[in-house]
């Protein structure tokens, strides 16, 4: 199949590889490039643990030696991996929802002795940190990247897209999302893209795609990839 991937090349280098070793045929067009933002000093000695919905959080942060030792929450398997690999010690994470997420840290924490440090973006889906603090949990939220849409198509990218419609293509997010369908539009694509089936990781991000009629769509979790693809074959 020819698999379209939209995420940041850092969030889909694993998946793009197991997908090309079992034969697919993959196109990689970033619907949004990542930016760091430059934050304040923390104070480690205030917090019990830490709070990532995103590796990217966690790439676009310096850790201290006093910030490794605290123990580690995170939406789900992929963050947590990168997680071990900034140097995270006691990580712990959820099946890849934000809800999921929001349930382990209640059910593992009691909310008056846990004071949480949470490192997101600056456009999240949900609103975690307040959910939190309404079931008693002191959390600061600190934003140390933001997203911007990518603009363009590679030429050689766009040439092969028109040539080779894509069988599936991968949303994860609603910025994606939204930025995807400004270069459908941008690029002539509904033609190629109405032959494609779409996955999503969310209603909500399927519902800024749903103006589109797609093949066929998808909702999946994150992990799930590999498995609904050889559904749709």
């Amino acid at each position: 199949m020819h698999i379209v991937l939209t995420r940041p090349l850092e969030d889909c280098f694993d998946l793009m590889r197991k997908l090309n070793v079992i034969g697919h045929t993959v196109t990689h067009i970033p619907a949004l490039k990542i930016y760091p933002l430059k934050i304040d000093k923390i104070n480690f000695s205030r917090f019990k643990a830490l709070v990532f919905t995103s590796s990217n959080a966690i790439r676009n942060f310096k850790f201290h030696d006093e910030a490794k030792f605290l123990k580690c929450y995170c939406v789900g398997s992929q963050t947590a991996k990168t997680a071990k690999e900034y140097g995270l010690l006691n990580i712990t994470f959820a099946d890849g929802s934000v809800n999921a997420l929001k349930q382990l840290i209640l059910n593992d924490l009691e909310p008056k002795l846990n004071p949480l440090l949470y490192l997101r973006g600056e456009f999240v889906s949900g609103e975690l940190d307040t959910d939190l603090a309404r079931e008693g949990f002191s959390v600061q939220s600190v934003i140390n990247y933001t997203t911007q849409p990518t603009k363009e198509i590679g030429e050689s990218n766009l040439k092969f897209l028109k040539k080779n419609k894509p069988d599936a293509i991968l949303v994860y997010s609603l910025k994606s999302a939204e930025n995807l369908l400004n270069l459908i539009n941008k690029y002539s694509l509904l033609n190629v893209v109405t032959q494609s089936n779409l996955m999503c990781i969310s209603e909500k991000v399927l519902l800024v795609l749903k103006q589109i009629k797609w093949k066929k769509v998808f909702i999946f979790n994150p992990g799930e990839e590999e498995f609904l693809l050889s559904k749709i074959r």
